[in-house]
């Protein structure tokens, strides 16, 4: 195999991202037990695989809200994934079922670092920066799963603020201009108004409503 086989540049692209993804990975394992026991974080990341969409589902099960509520918000995070799939799949080789396992490789950063600029994407490049982020998730997960049952009580070390962090994170990352800082906003409203009258995890699932804002134009003045 070329030493500069496609494969090989996406894993060397991927492993830059080990280590914090290992960092989120170990603190989503050890808050995770606690709302789900020891066995289903690790097949959580093994299956589901997105960092945001993990944390919102196990908060939401946290606060002690339904697994429909749960899954309904984990959807919703993940529903990105649907055009960035369209506009990938031509990259992919083989029958439906082949095509569809390659597909799950997507996940933010492998899309970007395949995307030629041209509309095309990399299919080598796009499986090869995944891998080494699907280990660092899956290992990183059974590694807080196995340190949060000889850490105890999370709240005395402070645990409990990592989905208030993680998601502090994501949304600096993201505010960028008026109308994604206008759907925080918003979106922080509508949970002000209603985690108080409505069953915990469904303020959050209504709550992501707000990122609808994206798709209404923009009136510029003057035209």
């Amino acid at each position: 195999m070329c030493l500069d086989s496609p494969i090989r540049v996406g894993i060397r692209a991927g492993l830059p991202l080990v280590i914090p993804l290992a960092a989120v990975a170990i603190s989503f394992g050890v808050v995770a037990r606690q709302s789900l026991g020891a066995t289903a974080p690790i097949v959580m990341s093994s299956v589901v695989f997105a960092g945001a969409s993990q944390f919102a589902a196990v908060s939401v099960l946290a606060g002690g809200g339904s697994a429909a509520a749960a899954i309904a918000v984990g959807l919703l995070l993940n529903l990105r994934f649907l055009p960035m799939g369209f506009a990938a799949a031509r990259a992919f080789r083989g029958g439906p079922f082949r095509r569809a396992a390659e597909g799950q490789a997507i996940v933010d950063a492998s899309w970007a670092f395949a995307s030629r600029g041209d509309g095309t994407f990399d299919r080598g490049i796009l499986l090869g920066a995944t891998i080494p982020q699907a280990l660092a998730w899956v290992s990183g997960t059974a590694i807080g799963v196995v340190a949060g049952s000889a850490l105890g009580n999370q709240g005395r070390i402070g645990l409990d603020a990592v989905f208030p962090a993680f998601y502090l994170a994501l949304l600096v990352g993201e505010v960028r201009g008026p109308r994604s800082r206008d759907a925080a906003v918003l979106g922080g409203a509508i949970t002000a108004c209603l985690i108080s009258v409505l069953p915990s995890g469904l303020p959050v699932f209504a709550a992501v409503s707000a990122a609808f804002l994206g798709l209404i134009p923009r009136w510029r003045s003057g035209s």
